[in-house]
């Protein structure tokens, strides 16, 4: 099974791919422009970018992991293009080439974005529409929505029960990677949605 990573180039695919690759899994990298050190690794590439024509990338994929995001240095409208409407077209994308499982890497207030955190309700409005495109696409899926993301080492351990206190809305981003890779090797959390902290439990309990 070969996995397409859309938005290889950020934290968390950047994660995703070096993991498959070093597992010895078939991992295909999207990516907008050059990596020397993806490169430098023999990971296979494909250069595509989201806002324009990137079917191509998904030729001879599998399955594929959508991680892309416009960042939180740019303004609305990266978000609803890249966060939203590239979603929405690798959604699409993905059921013309046959894909049998997409990962969606979505967010804490997707679910609800008049309830969740209102500095980034255009954010949580955009993954939502994304997700919901998902739902109605007939696509085999599994939405991760992760807390807030941190940047330490993986604590290996997990929660799908977002708590109510904010400041423990939290995960690292590598184990929002790891979640991801296991999500794609677990036939049971298909066509499932998790919240998704770091907590007290095994990625097979949390995600069961």
């Amino acid at each position: 099974m070969t996995t397409l990573v859309i938005g290889a180039g950020g934290q968390i695919g950047r994660m995703i791919v070096r993991k498959l690759h070093e597992s010895g899994k078939p991992v295909i990298a999207m990516l907008r422009k050059p990596d020397a050190e993806l490169e430098s690794l023999g990971i296979d590439i494909r250069f595509a970018d989201l806002e324009e024509d990137f079917s191509h990338a998904l030729t001879g994929c599998d399955q594929v992991i959508f991680t892309a995001g416009s960042g939180a240095k740019t303004g609305a409208d990266k978000t609803i293009l890249v966060d939203m409407w590239g979603a929405i077209k690798a959604i699409d994308a993905a059921n013309k080439a046959g894909i049998k499982h997409f990962v969606m890497v979505s967010s804490r207030g997707a679910e609800d974005p008049d309830n969740g955190p209102a500095a980034i309700k255009h954010y949580s409005v955009c993954k939502k529409m994304a997700d919901d495109h998902l739902l109605a696409s007939g696509l085999n899926y599994t939405i991760l929505r992760p807390g807030r993301l941190l940047n330490e080492p993986a604590t290996g351990g997990f929660s799908s029960a977002m708590p109510e206190a904010k400041e423990a809305q939290i995960i690292t981003r590598e184990d929002v990677a790891d979640a991801c890779i296991y999500c794609l090797q677990t036939s049971g959390t298909v066509n499932k949605i998790y919240p998704l902290v770091n907590g007290n439990q095994p990625l097979a309990n949390a995600l069961n």
